[in-house]
């Protein structure tokens, strides 16, 4: 399973605004120049993250965005859902979907709610917060050598 690039620069962007600690409003163009996410691509983000309650726009002078909540209570599966919608590893396992030629005899779909939720869960697990500190030194990942 791999995220779309957009959920990508929509994790880097929000972590970017977490790390401001809601020292005053972020306009587009200061996250994609903070971040190096083009300025279209960060206008367009900050519009669906907006929408989905994650950031809150103010008009006018001094206006801009900023993080609708604590960074701590925002999590990665927020943001992804914010970009891609439901997290949903099958078609089959999308509320309402039913365009599987194998669905009539699929013994494996009642199961898939199972395996959602246990993504959802550790991606829920992470918090905003979490993300937009720097770590001392990076996590090895699995079959690396340190």
């Amino acid at each position: 399973m791999r995220l779309s690039s957009l959920t990508d620069y929509a994790v880097v962007m929000m972590a970017a605004a977490a790390r401001t600690g809601g020292a005053g409003r972020l306009s587009a163009g200061a996250l994609a120049e903070e971040t190096g996410v083009p300025l279209p691509t960060a206008q367009k983000l900050m519009g669906r993250l907006a929408a989905a309650g994650l950031l809150v726009s103010a008009r006018g002078t001094g206006g801009g965005f900023s993080l609708a909540r604590a960074a701590e209570t925002i999590t990665l599966a927020d943001i992804v859902e914010a970009v891609e919608g439901p997290i949903a590893l099958t078609s089959c396992a999308e509320h309402g979907r039913h365009d599987c030629a194998l669905e009539t005899g699929c013994h494996i779909r009642p199961h898939m709610a199972l395996a959602n939720g246990a993504v959802r869960g550790a991606l829920a697990a992470v918090s905003l917060a979490s993300l937009a500190t720097t770590p001392s030194r990076a996590p090895a990942f699995a079959g690396e050598q340190e």
